[in-house]
């Protein structure tokens, strides 16, 4: 389940909107730059790709019950 521009997850089972464990994968690309002294600073860093493994929600551990639904807009 990739997360949609304008909308958020709901738990169905319980109705949490705030609370989620995400396990996902991600292939970055990213510029490190090492000070003098050997540390690593990430100055940019690009997802090449993407995929959520396991999205659960927080609070009841449901995982089969996760939804999308639209962002409210507020004036």
């Amino acid at each position: 389940m990739t997360l949609q521009p304008g909308h958020r997850y709901r738990c169905g089972a319980c109705g949490n909107l705030t609370r989620f464990d995400e396990e996902a994968k991600r292939h970055t690309r990213r510029f490190i730059h090492f000070t003098l002294a050997g540390e690593p600073e990430i100055l940019e860093e690009e997802i090449v790709a993407e995929e959520i493994v396991r999205l659960s929600c927080r609070w009841c551990g449901s995982a089969d019950s996760i939804e999308q639904v639209p962002m409210l807009e507020v004036e």
